[in-house]
């Protein structure tokens, strides 16, 4: 059985997530989509709020995690 998820990881990953919405809506707003030029605008939005979030999440996976007590089987 796999381990949970670690709060640090779900944590990190909610806060990128978070600013990857927040510029994702600056970007709409100032109507600007000069910053992912080449894809369609509808695209643009989800991409900037997943990639981050998503490379997030594995940097934090891939990181040393904290020592875990054995657990009574």
């Amino acid at each position: 059985m796999a381990a949970p998820i670690e709060a640090k990881v779900k944590a990190s990953t909610a806060a990128t997530f978070g600013v990857g919405v927040a510029i994702a809506v600056l970007n709409d707003v100032a109507a600007d989509s000069s910053l992912l030029g080449p894809l369609p605008s509808w695209l643009q939005a989800p991409l900037l709020a997943l990639v981050p979030a998503g490379l997030t999440w594995l940097a934090g996976y891939q990181a040393r995690h904290s020592p875990r007590r054995p657990t009574n089987a």
